[in-house]
């Protein structure tokens, strides 16, 4: 198994539920993309190297507080995105 930023994984699983909330935001592929890369530098990186780490990890994602604060993180980039669009 290569080494991975498991938050990568779960910015991809939660973004597209919470785009679906802003209908007044870009999905061209450069504005996601720039969602993307500014919630990752807003949350910290959670690398996996094992099939057993990456399962810890999947275990500490159910938490309520992690989902409230990569959604936050996700929100927050949105707004970032959405008032500064580099398309």
């Amino acid at each position: 198994m290569e080494v991975k930023n498991y938050m990568e994984v779960v910015v991809n699983q939660l973004l597209p539920g919470i785009l679906k909330r802003y209908k007044d935001i870009c999905g061209c592929d450069r504005c996601i993309a720039d969602i993307k890369a500014i919630t990752l530098n807003l949350l910290p990186p959670k690398y996996v190297a094992t099939e057993s780490g990456e399962l810890y990890q999947k275990v500490n994602a159910l938490s309520v507080q992690f989902e409230a604060d990569v959604t936050n993180a996700v929100i927050q980039a949105i707004n970032k995105v959405k008032n500064n669009p580099r398309h």
